[in-house]
């Protein structure tokens, strides 16, 4: 009696691509999102040096809205800014310097499998000092304060 070989069967590597590509899918947008959470860190360290100089030169002391926005500009993302004015109550002849801070800054992920886990991350606050040297002037450069 003869027996009759069959050929393999073309579903069966069909389904092993598709297990295949979803795993090297999922490691991609780990790998996408771990980057995209480095780039947010920096650019929010970024974003804290900008608004402090940028308060340190131009803000008043009483508007918090102004360095908030240039920040945001940067990092939308930005939730909340604190200003810690050196000494507390100056206004822009006598203080020494300013300490700006990102407290509420949220990461959202890409990555499915890590977003049903952990939806948003939030990150740590971001602080940056900087003393008063010329208040309210920068003779290097006159856009900053626009």
């Amino acid at each position: 009696m003869k027996t009759r070989k069959t050929a393999p069967r073309n579903g069966a590597t069909t389904i092993e691509l598709a297990f295949v590509l979803v795993l090297f899918f999922m490691f991609l947008l780990g790998v996408t999102d771990v980057a995209r959470m480095l780039f947010t860190w920096n650019a929010a360290t970024e974003a804290t040096r900008a608004g402090a100089r940028y308060a340190v030169v131009c803000a008043d002391p009483a508007n918090q809205g102004q360095v908030l926005q240039k920040m945001r500009m940067m990092v939308p993302e930005i939730g909340a800014v604190a200003l810690a004015w050196e000494p507390s109550g100056c206004d822009a002849a006598s203080c020494a310097g300013v300490t700006v801070t990102v407290t509420s800054l949220q990461y959202r992920w890409l990555s499915p499998v890590v977003g049903a886990v952990m939806p948003v991350r939030a990150l740590p606050a971001f602080s940056t000092y900087l003393p008063r040297e010329m208040m309210r002037r920068d003779p290097n450069n006159a856009l900053i304060c626009q």
